[in-house]
């Protein structure tokens, strides 16, 4: 019996491990799978301020590890809950241009499948089109799996002057730290060659007179040897 017991623990205990690294491939596959996925970007930066009359991108493109095949992409102004279609458009195949079907009479379609671009153009804009835009695209590659990025639009009458007193004092001051540090260290490298030159003048002075004192003190080694010794 207890031989029993324990093949049939040392069995579950295979069969949870069987478990677990098939929970880990799977997991594992789902992570590449992602990766490969189709992402759609509408820039680093998601919003933009524009001024009242103007025309203005909205920004978008879209990349996909595993390619592309009928490519389904539109945008859609969101207008107090209700979604407004812009554009749409099917991209057959990479590199092949799509026919846009535009709904809006301010937008134009400035995008390229040949760049991955989706991006469209606003004509005139007018306080009524601020808010959210969404870039959406599907790929079937992918099982129809959708994926959506927003763009929010901000219209004004005029557009903010940044001060930059602050930023101009603060480099201002920078760069005058900076010049007296370098004006400091310019000054030190000449007083140090002043001084070494000093330096070296001295020893030159040392050493030409103490020659001078062993010659009149008749020192041995010294001229005053080679004088001949007065007769008697």
């Amino acid at each position: 019996m207890e031989l029993q017991g324990r093949r049939s623990f040392l069995h579950n205990r295979a069969k949870s491990g069987d478990v677990v690294h098939a929970g880990l491939v799977v997991s594992l596959l789902i992570g590449v799978w992602y990766a490969q996925a189709l992402e759609v970007n509408t820039g680093k930066v998601h919003f933009i301020e524009v001024m009242n009359g103007s025309s203005v991108l909205l920004p978008c493109t879209y990349a996909s590890c595993i390619g592309i095949k009928n490519l389904y992409f539109k945008w859609e102004f969101k207008d107090n809950g209700t979604f407004i279609k812009l554009c749409e458009a099917v991209i057959p195949s990479e590199g092949i241009e799509p026919n846009v079907k535009i709904y809006h009479e301010r937008v134009e379609f400035v995008g390229s499948s040949k760049t991955n671009n989706i991006s469209i153009l606003l004509h005139n804009v007018t306080f009524e089109d601020q808010g959210d835009y969404i870039c959406f695209a599907r790929n079937p590659k992918e099982k129809e799996r959708n994926h959506s990025a927003t763009f929010t639009l901000y219209v004004v009458d005029e557009l903010k002057v940044v001060d930059n007193t602050l930023t101009l004092i603060i480099v201002s001051v920078l760069g005058g730290v900076i010049g007296l540090i370098i004006l400091i260290m310019v000054v030190k490298a000449v007083v140090l060659a002043v001084l070494n030159k000093a330096q070296e003048k001295n020893k030159e002075c040392l050493v030409s007179s103490s020659g001078n004192d062993n010659t009149e003190n008749g020192l041995p080694g010294t001229k005053a040897e080679g004088k001949p010794t007065p007769k008697a």
